[in-house]
């Protein structure tokens, strides 16, 4: 309902105040500075703030990125000038608001690199000495959800026997003819 923002003519810092504050979602905060900024109720702020976080929210999901998109969403009757202004913030916004989404998604660890090598393994007691070679196998992960904010790589080393590695490569075999038939090929 964007009747609350017809009914004041609010300054244009704070109609952008209120849209880039309500991207990031309803809070007590800001549904009370918004409603003495605009001299609304609570109740009616609340409801402005979350149909503001709707509407940046289908932009970025959509890809809005022409004004044309943008100005389809609202209704007629929509106030010309706050439909052009709101427009323009989200416009504006919506580049850096995608990026810290992108940056704030969840994903698992991904293998950056990866090494490998054979080696004699050679044990002995006090009868006989025996040599059984070995992979040594070393995974470098990124994570990109490390908690410094920025990728971390982190390193594990898997030594195999050849059974291990016969049964690794077997099931690997498995799940790339899996893919392939999952994806057509």
């Amino acid at each position: 309902d964007w009747t609350v923002f017809s009914l004041e003519a609010p300054s244009k810092d704070a109609v952008r105040e209120v849209c880039v504050q309500s991207q990031r979602g309803l809070s007590r905060r800001l549904t009370e500075s918004t409603a003495a900024t605009l001299g609304i109720s609570e109740a009616q702020a609340a409801q402005l703030v979350q149909s503001l976080h709707a509407l940046s929210h289908y932009v970025l999901f959509y890809n809005l990125s022409s004004p044309e998109q943008i100005l389809a969403i609202f209704p007629e009757s929509f106030h010309s000038s706050l439909k052009n202004l709101i427009t323009k913030i989200l416009l504006e916004n919506s580049a850096t608001w995608r990026t810290e989404a992108l940056s704030n998604q969840i994903s698992l660890p991904q293998l950056k690199d990866l090494d490998w090598r054979v080696d004699m393994v050679t044990s002995s007691d006090s009868v006989s000495r025996m040599s059984v070679p070995t992979c040594l196998v070393q995974l470098k992960m990124v994570d990109p959800c490390s908690s410094a904010g920025s990728e971390s790589v982190s390193s594990v080393t898997v030594e195999l026997s050849r059974e291990s590695l016969d049964t690794i490569l077997d099931g690997l075999g498995r799940i790339r003819d899996q893919l392939s038939v999952v994806a057509g090929k």
